[in-house]
């Protein structure tokens, strides 16, 4: 082997070493770049470790769409769980959605009756037992940014989860439809304009243009409403709960309908009104007969008439 082939081979060598550190150094540099997972709860416990109850915590999926304006994130929750007094959580959440600038859009709070026992304890009493389940569906809306806190807040009040599911659905495709669809109308309502101003001679050709012109302005306006529809969800998370107790029972003594002959009295008090009642009887009949003393009067006058006309006669 010459001196020159040695160099050669030499210098080879080295450029694959030079390239092969250069490719080990950057890997290292994108392991380095990769976020820690542990970051989040860094950054959670430095945002409320001064202990003011007003400082919020952002959410990570919040902190990732406004570092990346390419994603847009409309982020919802659905929770079923149990409470001690559905009542008093309801209103303990109604608060907590005011203090983080949110509002509640539907609740609906009721009473479930499961089922209704009826026991006699009397001749003429009942008692009545209920058992319920006191529910309710609520649907709250909060700022993006401040979801994670609301749902920590809301945990307080949980006796018992069921479930809890959090969704972040990326819109970005979704709203750039909608632009390209409103400009794709801008440009076409723009040509059908100028078309029907200096061409449009023909009653029937007119007519069809304005129809034309008016389906674009349309699909225009629904891109344009479905843009702000799906701003307003993403910059207001929306959080669906579902809240119960344990069963509750509720007694209360009621009179007895269906035992009738309860409430008739005995035979002894029958034999005491029937008495009263046919000697009062035999008040009236009297009395009604002392008042027709002049028509027996009458009578027997007429009778001891007709037995002297009729001696009279025989005679």
């Amino acid at each position: 082997m010459t001196t020159k082939q040695f160099l050669i081979g030499l210098g080879f060598v080295f450029i694959i070493g030079s390239c092969a550190e250069k490719k080990a150094e950057e890997t290292a540099a994108d392991y380095t770049s990769v976020p820690d997972s542990t970051d989040y709860s860094a950054n959670a416990e430095s945002a409320s470790g001064n202990g003011d109850a007003n400082q919020s915590v952002s959410s990570s999926a919040a902190v990732e769409t406004n570092k990346n304006g390419d994603r847009k994130f409309v982020r919802t929750a659905d929770l079923r769980f149990k409470v001690k007094n559905v009542i008093k959580a309801t209103y303990g959440i109604e608060d907590i959605a005011g203090r983080h600038g949110g509002f509640v859009t539907y609740t609906s709070l009721n009473s479930n009756i499961d089922n209704v026992n009826t026991t006699p304890v009397s001749a003429d009493s009942s008692l009545e037992t209920t058992y319920f389940t006191v529910v309710n569906t609520m649907t709250i809306r909060v700022p993006n940014t401040k979801l994670d806190t609301t749902l920590k807040d809301i945990a307080r009040h949980i006796d018992y989860l069921d479930h809890r599911i959090i969704k972040a659905d990326d819109v970005a495709l979704q709203i750039l439809s909608n632009d390209l669809t409103q400009k794709r109308s801008a440009k076409t309502e723009k040509r059908l304009a100028d078309a029907i101003d200096h061409r449009g001679k023909k009653l029937n050709e007119t007519v069809a243009s304005e129809e034309i012109l008016s389906d674009k302005q349309e699909q225009s306006d629904n891109a344009k409403i479905a843009n702000m529809s799906l701003n307003d969800q993403i910059n207001f998370s929306t959080i669906t709960l579902n809240i119960y107790q344990r069963q509750e029972i509720k007694r209360e003594l009621i009179s007895n309908h269906k035992n009738i002959t309860a409430y008739e009295p005995g035979f002894g008090r029958k034999v005491i009104e029937a008495l009263t009642s046919g000697w009062h009887i035999l008040e009236v009949t009297v009395l009604f007969l002392l008042n027709l003393w002049g028509l027996f009067l009458a009578a027997v006058a007429v009778f001891f008439l007709y037995r002297f006309a009729a001696a009279k006669l025989k005679k």
